[in-house]
């Protein structure tokens, strides 16, 4: 049982999967301006630090307005900024589940000051992993591998940016982004990665992604390289 599992019981307490996020002592909570300068996150005296913070985000489109930078910029909603084991799960087990999201919703969880777009500094010259999901799989697919990135798995050092799960229709999605596509091995060890610790089938389709392709075709999805 890794940290994460053992202080889940202590700090969760409740699982109260509130859909409004409200200002807690475990994280920077905002639902307004994602401009505004929000206070530094920090563990708190006697907590577990992560490596990194981790800030949460909430998008949310209609599948029918065509999508583009600006709106979808406008779109997505940071919810908050966690330092520490215990303050992840004070904020997570606060979150409605992927599953109960209902429409063309994503989650995003990414490393403090990088943001879930395509032309992010961090991200522009990287790419991204995705696994589709028959229904009612996300919320445990999701909670398996932002554990397996908080918990710093992966082993590809700085190149992991964050995870995101998309709500679709008829399917759900799970994705992983990285800085830099062009590196194979790191590329080849985040599949690896992904196999083990959400414990996929060896036929599973796995599907890779460039952020430049996505930008040239201004599809998240459409148009992957597929690999098995």
């Amino acid at each position: 049982m890794n940290q994460f599992e053992h202080l889940k019981e202590e700090d969760c307490g409740e699982q109260d999967e509130m859909k409004e996020i409200n200002d807690s002592d475990g994280g920077s909570v905002n639902n307004n301006n994602n401009n505004i300068k929000r206070k530094m996150v920090t563990p708190a005296p006697g907590e577990h630090p992560l490596q990194y913070n981790y800030t949460f985000w909430y998008s949310r489109r209609t599948p029918s307005r065509p999508a583009n930078t600006q709106s979808y910029e406008q779109n997505i909603r940071q919810m908050g900024t966690v330092a520490s084991v215990e303050q992840f799960w004070k904020f997570y087990s606060h979150l409605v589940r992927p599953g109960d999201l209902t429409g063309h919703s994503d989650f995003h969880l990414f490393k403090e000051g990088i943001k879930p777009m395509w032309e992010d500094e961090a991200n522009k010259n990287g790419g991204k992993w995705i696994i589709r999901l028959r229904k009612g799989l996300a919320s445990r697919f999701w909670e398996n591998i932002i554990l397996a990135m908080l918990g710093e798995q992966f082993m590809v050092g700085e190149e992991i940016c964050g995870v995101v799960v998309s709500i679709r229709f008829q399917e759900d999605i799970l994705s992983i982004w990285n800085k830099t596509a062009h590196d194979q091995v790191t590329t080849s060890r985040i599949r690896d990665t992904l196999r083990r610790v959400l414990n996929l089938p060896p036929n599973t389709i796995m599907e890779y992604k460039t952020h430049n392709d996505s930008l040239k075709d201004n599809s998240s999805f459409r148009n992957t390289k597929i690999t098995l």
